[in-house]
């Protein structure tokens, strides 16, 4: 541990975590020292022989943790560090002593089958911020990931960490844990709510500049005693324009400053002793160290440091009740207000302050005072979840999803309808991922459903998208292909559709924009838009962002900061989403739930932006799928570079080699990469022939040939044999892949994913040069 001694929270807690049987929720203002009670439940465990998991809601936090857990892994703990930007084999998984995850990353392993039996060793469940149950994106996970973990008596013990649970009792009795409330804190906290000057209900700017003025203000008060600040803002632009705000009224210059111009408003608010922070603010790093260190005393932020990067402050104002459209949830203001007053930062004291419109003043008073209430979201994703459980084996039977649901916390808060659970499963029926045998009364999970589950994509958008595609014509050749994927994701993909720019990447992207409708390789670079420029509709900018990497990848090349003035760090969410559907798309070539162009094309899409920072061109993903497999999931992002390099440094553009000696950095034993170079789909020989209607295939041990004239027949063949497939007849390709002279060709998929096909999907072979 690294602390000399327990302060009174956590004397109180740690006997009864040391009891080492049974649930446990502790509960305890922020600052109190939570932390510390959760390592004590994982060592605890660890003396046991078992292995402890602690889940927390942000990769921030992981990050934050992972420091602290360094002298562990000094003294010899094994300490693996999860989130969905660090792929580990399962080996490691394995080995470890405890893991550090975001929930929904453990949740992804609770998914894969074949890491079930090292989760059945996990003795220790610690669940930072347990009060997220009630949180309307993660909350739904949480649930059902503790009701799994609730219903196995004999599986690990759940210690739950919170500041802000108003019904923990509730919350302990559903999980049967033993509640350890305190209300110690080692300074003293006080929040009030000014009074703000009434400004009119309609004119949101005018409401606004009310509330940057009030925050302007205090901050000053509390500048002149020396006291540190942070700002909270419901949006990147409001943090941009109250830092603005903020270092003018320390006397530098900002009239006429774009409020878009990052390295400006950086350089000037810098000058004044304010820094920023949100996810994709380039300097973010920057400013957490310099408010550390008090280089800096005033940081605007998003609600990201909230719960996540720990920067206490002696005053804490929150400047918006609203992030986004959306109102605020009473937790977060609470996780906010927790930043006062932190004994780490110095401070005996702690001023917290929420600036709200006077119409809604007494309902966040009556809020604040009343706390946050835990309500199951586990109903708004019924069917994702629903269908978690079958791919896990625990329901295959309406009587099985009772029970199930049963012990949920939606249905100990009175949810307990079976309606609904009967709705989700006829949806998944009809989605195509549950599929009931007939003349039985049970469930199974169809291929479809096992990979829907696996990469963690939303039954209903999943659904949605697939549908979509089928019934989109077959494009004429990779171009189009790849514009009718980018389109289709970014109107069916929240985070896609509604992605937010400032007026600076606008208009880079509406740029982006024209210059794909013109297919110009070489686009002049020009800040003017177009005159009578349409208006862009929903979905267009992301469309933008997903062009630069098909079209520009060289933009990307090296991890630059800016891509035509426009903050990388800013497009990631937007890459990240459309890059896990379309790798969910591209796993669905060997099952023929897609189209075969749609397969194909996703796969090697899905391949490019997961790697763009090594500007892969069209036809680069065979190559790099090669890589990655050499690499191994958690030296990949290491050695799946140097390997592409030294490749392309020698012109190989697909993994066809024949040698059987492996690259310098390959990191498999010899005889898994001859076992790999077998069954890729090297030496996979296609003869279509349209006049006799035969297709003659020699391809891998296991491969799955599909026709993709529309065509659903599969032959799976030996190795090293020749198979005659037949055509359908004309008639049986009508539909949406037009007839067969026009959309005839096939597509080879071997079992460990590599892929090839002919016609002009043949670019997706291999790299051209």
């Amino acid at each position: 541990m690294p602390h000399p001694s327990f302060n009174p929270a956590q004397a109180a807690a740690v006997p009864v975590v040391r009891q080492g049987t049974g649930h446990l929720v502790v509960v305890a203002p922020t600052g109190a020292g939570k932390t510390p009670i959760g390592m004590v439940a994982a060592l605890d465990a660890h003396a046991r022989g078992e292995k402890a998991a602690w889940l927390v809601p942000q990769r921030s936090l992981t990050d934050e943790l992972d420091r602290e857990l360094q002298l562990w892994r000094r003294r010899g703990l094994r300490v693996v560090r999860l989130t969905g930007e660090a792929a580990v084999d399962s080996g490691l998984i394995r080995a470890a002593d405890v893991w550090v995850a975001t929930t929904e990353k453990f949740e992804a392993i609770c998914r894969a089958g074949s890491l079930r039996d090292a989760l059945a060793e996990v003795g220790c469940l610690v669940v930072d911020e347990i009060h997220l149950l009630g949180d309307p994106a993660r909350g739904a996970v949480l649930e059902a990931l503790l009701a799994r973990v609730r219903e196995d008596g004999a599986g690990a013990r759940i210690v739950g960490l919170s500041a802000t649970v108003a019904n923990a009792d509730e919350v302990a009795e559903w999980l049967g844990a033993r509640l350890v409330r305190t209300a110690w804190r080692p300074t003293r906290l006080t929040w009030q709510l000014p009074v703000l000057p009434t400004a009119d209900e309609a004119d949101w700017a005018a409401r606004a500049a009310v509330r940057t003025e009030a925050a302007v203000r205090i901050a000053r008060g509390v500048g002149a005693d020396g006291g540190s600040v942070l700002v909270f803002c419901g949006s990147k632009r409001r943090v941009r324009a109250t830092a603005l705000a903020l270092a003018a009224d320390r006397g530098v210059s900002t009239a006429g400053v774009d409020a878009d111009d990052a390295e400006l408003v950086e350089r000037l608010c810098t000058k004044a002793g304010v820094r920023l922070h949100y996810r994709d603010w380039p300097y973010k790093r920057d400013a957490e160290q310099a408010f550390r260190a008090r280089e800096a005393d005033i940081l605007v932020a998003t609600s990201t440091v909230a719960a996540g990067v720990n920067l206490p402050a002696r005053a804490v104002i929150v400047a918006d009740t609203t992030i986004g459209l959306d109102r605020v949830e009473v937790s977060m203001v609470q996780q906010m207000f927790g930043r006062a007053g932190r004994i780490g930062a110095g401070e005996r004291e702690g001023w917290a302050f929420l600036l709200a419109d006077p119409g809604e003043r007494a309902h966040w008073q009556a809020r604040l005072a009343a706390g946050y209430t835990v309500r199951s979201r586990l109903g708004d994703h019924l069917p994702d979840h629903l269908l978690a459980e079958a791919v896990q084996g625990r329901v295959s039977a309406v009587e099985e999803a009772e029970r199930w649901w049963a012990g949920t916390l939606a249905a100990h808060q009175g949810h307990a309808g079976v309606e609904p659970l009967r709705e989700a499963a006829a949806f998944l029926t009809t989605a195509g991922c549950l599929r009931a045998p007939a003349g039985e009364d049970r469930w199974e999970t169809s291929p479809l459903g096992r990979l829907t589950s696996r990469f963690m994509v939303e039954a209903a958008l999943a659904d949605d998208l697939a549908t979509a595609v089928r019934e989109a014509p077959v494009p004429e050749d990779a171009f189009t292909a790849e514009r009718s994927l980018t389109a289709l994701l970014s109107t069916r993909l929240p985070v896609l559709e509604q992605a937010p720019f400032t007026d600076r990447a606008r208009t880079a992207l509406r740029r982006v924009l024209r210059e794909a409708e013109q297919e110009q390789e070489h686009p002049q670079e020009t800040d003017e838009p177009a005159r009578d420029e349409p208006k862009p509709v929903a979905g267009d900018l992301a469309r933008a962002v997903l062009h630069l990497v098909a079209d520009r990848p060289g933009l990307f090349r090296g991890r630059p900061g800016y891509v035509l003035g426009i903050p990388v760090d800013s497009m990631t969410g937007i890459l990240e989403e459309a890059q896990r559907y379309l790798a969910w798309l591209g796993a669905q070539g060997p099952i023929g739930t897609v189209h075969p162009w749609a397969a194909v094309v996703a796969d090697d899409l899905a391949q490019r932006i997961r790697w763009r920072a090594l500007g892969p061109d069209r036809g680069a993903g065979r190559l790099l799928w090669m890589c990655e497999r050499m690499a191994t999931a958690p030296r990949a992002p290491d050695l799946v570079p140097r390997m592409w390099r030294a490749a392309r440094a020698r012109g190989v553009d697909a993994p066809d080699w024949s040698g059987t000696t492996p690259p310098n950095d390959c990191a498999l034993p010899p005889d898994r990469y001859r076992a790999l170079l077998a069954e890729r789909a090297t030496g996979v020989r296609l003869d279509l022939r349209e006049d006799d209607g035969e297709v003659r295939v020699v391809a891998p041990p296991g491969a799955v040939i599909r026709l993709w004239n529309g065509a659903t027949t599969t032959l799976r063949i030996g190795d090293g044999e020749e198979s005659t497939l037949l055509l359908p007849p004309d008639d049986a390709a009508d539909g949406p892949y037009g007839d067969l002279a026009g959309n005839c060709g096939a597509a080879v998929f071997t079992r460990v994913g590599d892929r090839v096909a002919t016609g002009w999907l043949g670019v997706y072979g291999a790299l051209r040069s």
